[in-house]
């Protein structure tokens, strides 16, 4: 268990371990829905699984909205990558960057889970279907993600050639 707390670095926490864990906090206040875990190595696991999904989300939706409303701006990846060679400190101002789409990501899947909740009241029928609902939304989701982490490292490769 050690090695494992020792392999943790700041990104894991601060981008994963962090919201999951607030979310589970959150989600217990403000819906009837608990994610609470007793057992300590599970509880562990399922908020860094929430705090991953949560993380994602942020990426997948938050980020290219923001993006087309023209709310950010995003360097070249390739100057993104020359710079940082240049400068370390853009690695962590990096990391600070995807803690706050983390944390607005947060909020949103906290907003979408009350929102799920409501739903669920007027069509009985999701109470039934609601797991299955959700492991396709989270395949769909890990899809686009990994189609996206992909993306980023062949364009690392072609901005280090």
């Amino acid at each position: 268990m050690k090695e494992l707390l020792d392999k943790l670095t700041s990104y894991n926490l601060f981008n994963y371990l962090l919201p999951g864990v607030v979310f589970v906090a959150l989600a217990t206040k403000i819906t009837h829905y608990s994610f609470v875990q007793e057992n300590i190595v599970l509880a562990a696991f399922l908020y860094y699984f929430i705090g991953l999904v949560i993380s994602r989300v942020g990426s997948l939706l938050i980020e290219p909205a923001l993006r087309r409303l023209s709310f950010i701006k995003f360097a070249e990846y390739a100057d993104f990558v020359a710079a940082s060679k240049k400068d370390t400190k853009i690695e962590v101002l990096s990391e600070a960057n995807n803690t706050y789409r983390t944390l607005c990501s947060l909020l949103l899947s906290l907003l979408i889970l009350k929102g799920y909740e409501i739903i669920e009241e007027q069509l009985i029928w999701l109470e039934s279907w609601g797991v299955v609902l959700l492991i396709v939304a989270l395949f769909i989701m890990f899809l686009f993600s990994y189609r996206k982490q992909t993306s980023y490292i062949t364009r690392r490769i072609e901005a280090n050639k």
